[in-house]
């Protein structure tokens, strides 16, 4: 347990409610094929990514003004606040659109601009994690712990999509790919979330932005694991995009042997 961290139960009963909401406009929209746009970075945006953002910022901004806000569809206010939420409506958008079930929300608190406290909130299988950095983690509930592992020629990977990489990177994850059992690609922020559960064992990805990774970061490392960028490096608000989670640290060091530039 981290002691310095400020008590946290005030704000994970808030974004489990956050997240309450969320589910219930995910799980209306969901029925439904959505209008698409395509954002100036090649990405898609649907109408629901905005509605639940929308809604989350006013409840935050409702319940604690001082706060910040750091969310992918809207401009970010007060970034240098001490607590910062940071959002993704929609974890998956392309999973989303096409109507697979492993798309979510993902909310996050930052302290300090560090991840502190979040909910991976999966709507259509009815599933949550939440976790506070170094402290807790629960699935449903229930308390969840990372899973030791001996190598990387026993570790379950994962990868969301190796097209967001840069070329560099997709080699990387290639010297990756060719000694691990086995690599699962897409599935989204599901994928961090049963690292946390400790049915795989690293996740390494490219290409993504604070509000995809802080909420993991904190359910992963309240669980006992260990998240960084491909260098090494504590995330930050202006990450460069590689990511590497990892529930065992002898393999979080092993691969980051190879990844690092």
């Amino acid at each position: 347990m981290i002691s310095d961290l400020p008590p946290y139960g005030e704000f994970l009963t808030f974004a489990e409610l956050l997240a309450d909401t969320s589910r219930a406009i995910l799980l209306e929209a969901s029925a439904r094929a959505p209008d698409i746009e395509i954002k100036a970075d090649a990405s898609y945006v649907t109408a629901t990514d905005k509605e639940i953002e929308m809604a989350l910022r006013d409840m935050i901004q409702s319940r604690y003004a001082g706060h910040g806000i750091l969310g992918e569809e809207f401009e970010n206010t007060n970034i240098d606040a001490e607590f910062v939420w940071v959002l993704d409506p929609i974890d998956g958008t392309a999973p989303f659109i096409a109507g697979i079930p492993v798309f979510g929300s993902l909310i996050g608190l930052a302290w300090n601009g560090a991840p502190y406290l979040g909910v991976i909130e999966q709507p259509m299988t009815q599933d949550r994690w939440v976790g506070v950095a170094g402290t807790m983690a629960q699935f449903n509930g229930q308390p969840v712990r990372t899973r030791p592992c001996a190598s990387i020629e026993t570790a379950l990977v994962t990868c969301s999509n190796s097209d967001f990489m840069t070329g560099s990177e997709r080699e990387k994850l290639d010297q990756v790919r060719r000694r691990a059992q086995y690599v699962q690609y897409g599935g989204s922020c599901y994928a961090y979330g049963v690292l946390a559960s400790g049915r795989t064992d690293l996740a390494l990805d490219g290409g993504l932005d604070a509000f995809d990774i802080y909420a993991p970061a904190a359910v992963i490392t309240g669980a006992g694991g260990f998240v960084c960028d491909w260098d090494g490096n504590p995330l930050s608000f202006d990450m460069k995009g590689s990511v590497l989670a990892a529930g065992d640290k002898a393999r979080l060091d092993e691969v980051l042997s190879i990844v690092k530039p």
